[in-house]
Parts: C-alpha cells; structure tokens; sequence
C-alpha cells in the first residue's frame, strides 16, 4: 500500500485515540463513571436531573403536528430492522466460520444504554431506545458487509466515497488487477488486525 495512504490511516487512528480520551474527560464533567458496562451518575445529579423532566403530553407538543403524525411511519420499520438482526446474525453464525473470518460482536455495535437515562421522560425513553437499536444493527450489520466484501470482492471504487467502511483500507486499488490476482487469497484472510484488537 502506498506509504502516504498509510501515514494518513496512522494519522486517522492517532485521532480516534484522541478523540476517546476527550470521551472520558466527559464522565468527569457530567459526573458519571462507567462501572462494569453501566454508566452511573452521582446521587445529586439524579435528583437534579430528575426535576428538569418535560412530561410526555408536553414533550409531545414541542413539535408540529405533522411530525407527530410521521411516528407510526417510523415504528413501523421495527420489524424489518428486527428481522435483520436476527437474519443477519445467523449469517455470520453459518458462514463466519467457513469462510474463517471473526465473527462481529454484537453487544460492540447494539449498545442500549440511553433510553435509561435519568432526565428522559416515557415518550423520550423510548425513542431513545429505538434509534440506539435501530442504529446499533445498521452499524453491526455493516460491520459484517464489511468483512464479506473483503473476503468477496476487495477492491477500492474508482469513485471517492463520502464515507468508508472499517475494511475499505485493505481492499485493493481500482483497477489494480495484478495485485488483485497476485495477493486476493492473502488480502481475503488479513484479519490479523481484528486478532491484535481482540488480545489487546
């Protein structure tokens, strides 16, 4: 791979390592910290937040009335995202295995932690829930794209993306077609980075 292409991937992993640090900075300011997979709050910060509840009927009416009318639209996408994360999982579950590419934790992309939040109240709750559901298995389910194509197909597009998924990196050139033959067996089996994360 070209060596200013991997100098600017060092340069964007140095600022996802910066940008978690900046993360953590945040459970000092909001007075939380994170114990086990749960993130708890100081007692006095629970009860103030709990005075600055909206109530649903209130919450409700902050927005037009045709967005309100939008909601069963977008309930009704539960099922289809419901049967794709289980029609997803027993994918990777059958051909992970075969294929020898590391399955994709789900509990790493479907993170539910949101719609437990102390200052929410019922109606937010649960449009909380939704979107870190819904979310959670388009970027699980991603994730497993991801690593399909580059066991099926690594190769780059000629066209710039406007956003890349984890994998695009290892994929070949468009257009490189003797690398393409000359390393597709070794490029479809890296997943070595994966192995150092899982020890690491």
């Amino acid at each position: 791979m070209d060596s200013r292409v991997n100098e600017i991937i060092l340069q964007i992993k140095t600022l996802e390592d910066e940008l978690m640090q900046e993360l953590k900075h945040k459970e000092e300011e909001f007075f939380y910290k994170i114990e086990g997979e749960k993130a708890k709050f100081e007692e006095k910060v629970i009860k103030e937040g709990r005075l600055k509840i909206v109530n649903s009927i209130e919450y409700l009416s902050s927005f037009r009335l045709a967005v309100v009318l939008t909601l069963p639209f977008i309930w009704s996408m539960i099922l289809p995202i419901f049967l794709v994360d289980i029609f997803a999982s027993m994918y990777q579950s059958i051909c992970f295995p075969i294929y020898e590419i590391p399955k994709v934790k789900r509990k790493d992309y479907v993170i539910m932690d949101r719609y437990n939040l102390f200052y929410l109240d019922r109606v937010e709750k649960i449009s909380c829930w939704y979107c870190e559901y819904f979310n959670g298995v388009i970027a699980y389910v991603r994730e497993m794209a991801a690593r399909t194509e580059q066991y099926w197909c690594p190769i780059k597009h000629a066209h710039s993306l406007k956003e890349t998924h984890s994998r695009y990196d290892e994929f070949f050139d468009f257009g490189d077609y003797m690398r393409y033959r000359e390393e597709l067996e070794l490029r479809r089996s890296n997943f070595e980075d994966l192995q150092e994360k899982r020890e690491g």
